[in-house]
């Protein structure tokens, strides 16, 4: 039996289907080379990926390190006397978020998150009191502000503004949408949020609340240096003046 197993002719395939299976192979191999080695906009692989995405324990230790110096600081911030808080010079203020959040305690990013800054490059209005410089003086090596004029304040309402209607952003083309929000107020179109903003009016707060933070174009290479300085120390964070309006020109 075993003479004549051997002996059986193998089954004929023909040329046009071995030349199939051999592009198929071949074809198989170059893409699994392909994703090992990153190619096609540097993909890794699933393997590769978790093993990039490991820390080691020098990195949790310098990361722990980092969030407890950024929280030490920002106590010795808090204890400046007010004597150092700037005067106010109007009652509206605009806000930028400049830095990210690596070494960033979580007292320091609640703040930030308080204040509607929980992107980076993200800009908000606030009024201007007591309360907020306190909070901008904790926070001050990842935000600058100052006082926007008239000017750039409506431009950035007309090209940034949107409302947020059931948790979706929509541009404000539609005076219909301020009125069904705002109308009670006696804000029925975008002329009356620029009004109301304008002049930190009796309901600024409702107006801030329905449009949410404005999100700013990425400065410019050379724009914003990175420093965590003062600005008028050559950083780029903490008070501008009405110097803000050169950056709100160049991330509008």
């Amino acid at each position: 039996m075993m003479t004549e197993e051997a002996g059986q002719p193998l089954p004929y395939v023909s040329e046009i289907v071995l030349k199939k299976r051999k592009i198929r192979d071949e074809l198989a191999i170059t893409r699994r080379t392909q994703l090992e080695l990153g190619k096609y906009g540097a993909k890794k692989s699933k393997k590769q990926s978790d093993v990039s995405d490991i820390k080691r324990p020098e990195q949790f230790i310098k990361e722990f390190r980092d969030k407890e110096l950024d929280l030490i600081r920002m106590k010795q911030r808090a204890k400046r006397p007010k004597s150092m808080i700037p005067k106010l010079r109007s009652n509206l203020l605009f806000v930028i978020r400049l830095q990210g959040k690596n070494d960033m305690h979580p007292k320091t990013r609640k703040i930030l998150y308080n204040l509607g800054l929980r992107k980076l490059f993200s800009g908000v209005f606030v009024k201007a009191t007591e309360g907020v410089m306190e909070m901008l003086q904790k926070v001050e090596p990842y935000v600058t502000y100052g006082y926007p004029n008239l000017k750039n304040m409506k431009e950035l309402i007309y090209k940034k503004g949107y409302a947020r209607i059931d948790k979706k952003a929509v541009p404000l083309t539609d005076n219909n949408i301020i009125e069904q929000t705002l109308g009670k107020h006696g804000i029925i179109c975008i002329e009356d949020i620029v009004h109301e903003i304008a002049n930190v009016g009796p309901h600024f707060k409702e107006v801030i609340h329905f449009m949410g933070p404005l999100m700013l174009s990425k400065p410019e290479d050379g724009l914003i240096k990175g420093k965590k300085q003062p600005y008028k120390e050559g950083g780029d964070a903490g008070n501008r003046g009405d110097e803000i309006n050169d950056l709100i020109s160049k991330m509008n």
